[in-house]
């Protein structure tokens, strides 16, 4: 069995890691470090049912999320203190969004990069505001600098020159190229105030943002922690009228399909409780669950063939072939700096 199987296992059911033996452990938390789920695991087990040295490991690990949260919490009220004063609206996104909230599904999460969403026409004031404080560009390529600005659904990336953190600046959820044209609008007019001047998006945008990122925007390398992001926001926002809520939500943002998928497959991999009619499979589920558990025991990912595909489709999801095309040449062609 493939350690992306029995960490999917471990983290479904904490009750099955009593069934493994040493090797199995150490399969579990190699695959669970290069998956960036320890902490995630390390929060879901009992450390009593360890061995004694993997509970040193669960335990550096819960206190290594505690940590990530704590600085991913500051670096936002550090945004906060340079943009809302200016009276830009700032709505945090994924897991410093969790975190701010207190969700389930930041409970242990791996944190890196900042990432925010502010309307479109904010950008200029934005970006002057954050490198005043000391947010400092990294890509200094024209180039590169240009096709950020011109066809993607974001800034260029910055990093503090003194925390050296990252934050990423979204005007909206996927590239202007891109097939599915979600609603920026409307992400910014629903999301929920946080009482600090920051927000996050409402319940239904934040599991659509979440199958976007996942289905529409990438290869799904680290797709097994946005998977379980997914299984935790529908198992906590669950209700009466949620799953009527969620299906207008990602029909408004041109993202249906991708939300259903990631309700297919959450269901599929954690258990995660969804309507029979949100159950029915298309011919691209399995090949996408065979990428989702390409994990190895050491930590590598098989399939190297359903990983190329996979390559492949996340450029040509993101933009036109001629455009990609010329992307590509030029990139390939470039003279170094």
């Amino acid at each position: 069995m493939r350690a992306s199987r029995v960490l999917v296992s471990a983290l479904r059911d904490p009750e099955s890691v009593t069934a493994l033996d040493p090797a199995g452990w150490a399969a579990l938390l190699t695959a669970a470090r290069a998956e960036r789920l320890l902490g995630t695991l390390a929060h879901r087990l009992d450390a009593r049912t360890a061995p004694p040295s993997v509970a040193c490991i669960l335990a550096d690990a819960r206190a290594g999320a505690v940590e990530e949260r704590r600085a991913a919490l500051w670096e936002a009220e550090m945004t906060r203190r340079a943009l809302v004063p200016l009276g830009i609206p700032v709505v945090l996104l994924k897991g410093t969004a969790f975190a701010a909230a207190g969700l389930d599904a930041g409970q242990g999460r791996s944190i890196g990069d900042l990432d925010i969403l502010v309307p479109r026409d904010a950008l200029d004031a934005a970006e002057a505001a954050l490198r005043a404080a000391g947010w400092e560009p990294i890509k200094e390529d024209a180039y590169d600098d240009s096709y950020y600005r011109r066809w993607m659904h974001e800034l260029p990336p910055l990093i503090h020159r003194e925390r050296d953190r990252m934050i990423d600046v979204h005007h909206t959820i996927l590239p202007p190229t891109a097939r599915p044209k979600p609603d920026a609008a409307a992400l910014l007019a629903d999301a929920m105030p946080l009482g600090n001047g920051l927000s996050i998006l409402s319940n239904e945008d934040i599991i659509v943002h979440a199958a976007a990122h996942l289905f529409a925007d990438g290869d799904l390398a680290g797709g097994l922690r946005n998977l379980w992001d997914i299984d935790r926001l529908i198992r906590e926002f669950d209700g009466e009228g949620f799953w009527v809520r969620l299906r207008e939500r990602a029909e408004r943002h041109d993202l249906l399909p991708a939300v259903e998928r990631a309700a297919r497959q959450a269901n599929e991999l954690y258990g995660t409780p969804i309507p029979d009619r949100w159950r029915v499979w298309d011919s691209g589920d399995p090949l996408i669950k065979r990428r989702l558990l390409a994990r190895d025991g050491w930590g590598r990912q098989g399939y190297p063939f359903t990983r190329l595909y996979f390559y492949a489709r996340s450029h040509l999801m993101r933009m036109p072939p001629a455009m990609l095309a010329r992307h590509l040449w030029t990139k390939a062609t470039k003279k170094p700096a």
